[in-house]
């Protein structure tokens, strides 16, 4: 067996389905599942019992999963001292993410340059895709729950989404008011944006729409700060802004999962992985 194949095994034993095997290895359930097939008829054995409980493992999967957590182990702790040490971990490189990622996660990026000063960094922030087949990036932080096929990774959070007004705001209205009583801030009709014409047509059905502006998210939150109306923001950026409050609770029909991807032959570059296992190490803890 190679690391790769010990790698599935011991993804799908920690957590007992495909799909959260597949969001641990940066793939898709489809591919979990192919590769955990391909593992068992080439070494004759069934790894797994598939149960109502999930993919409990077999003496001969619990085997290979005590084995490949160990080798585990002694392969992050190596990469972790050799990267740790390369004088020669330098070059350039380009991350592109969104202007409100990078203000929550700016931290992160800063110990990356603290750690390997001899990475020339660029940071994209925009709100529109970029190609990374065309390389308008070597790495990008997205918010995402169908990330590209063509693309690897992992998953290093969750982003959940609410509605918020200004604190001034809320209290005028009272505890007591409903999406339906704010005014709305929305965005420019020339945007398309249906999905909230649909959303406040079903939760705050004649609601006012006090002003539209163009998809700037900075400038949306400076709205909702001054107290023109209400709208979504991400609730890490709402509720630590002492200026702004939760109108109501979280809209998990929009939360967000958070990816860190890449394309696969660049995964192996050494300041390409090394920002990744960093970002990665300081979100997911």
């Amino acid at each position: 067996m190679n690391w790769d194949d010990l790698r599935y095994v011991l993804a799908i034993s920690r957590d007992q389905t495909l799909s959260g095997a597949a969001e641990r290895l940066g793939v898709t359930h489809t591919t979990a599942g192919r590769r955990l097939r391909a593992i068992e008829e080439a070494l004759g054995v069934r790894l797994f019992d598939r149960t109502p409980e999930g993919f409990m493992p077999t003496a001969a999967g619990q085997d290979i999963a005590e084995v490949a957590e160990r080798l585990e182990g002694e392969v992050l702790a190596l990469e972790g001292r050799v990267l740790g040490r390369d004088a020669q971990l330098r070059g350039k490189l380009r991350v592109a993410t969104m202007d409100m990622l990078f203000r929550r996660y700016h931290g992160a990026f800063s110990s990356f340059m603290t750690r390997y000063p001899s990475v020339e960094l660029t940071v994209v922030c925009s709100d529109n895709e970029v190609s990374l087949t065309r390389r308008e990036a070597d790495v990008v932080l997205r918010m995402t729950n169908t990330p590209p096929e063509y693309l690897v990774g992992r998953k290093v959070g969750r982003v959940e989404f609410a509605v918020f007004a200004s604190t001034e705001l809320y209290e005028r209205m009272g505890p007591d008011a409903t999406y339906a009583d704010y005014p709305w801030i929305h965005w420019d009709e020339r945007l398309n944006m249906r999905w909230l014409d649909a959303w406040l047509a079903d939760n705050a059905p004649n609601a006012r729409v006090a002003m539209r502006i163009d998809f700037q998210p900075l400038l949306l939150r400076q709205a909702i700060a001054a107290g023109i109306g209400v709208h979504f923001l991400a609730c890490f950026e709402g509720d630590d802004d002492p200026g702004l409050t939760r109108v109501g609770p979280v809209q998990s029909d929009y939360s967000r999962d958070l990816w860190l991807l890449t394309l696969p032959d660049l995964r192996n570059t050494n300041r390409i992985r090394a920002f990744m296992d960093h970002i990665a190490e300081r979100l997911c803890t």
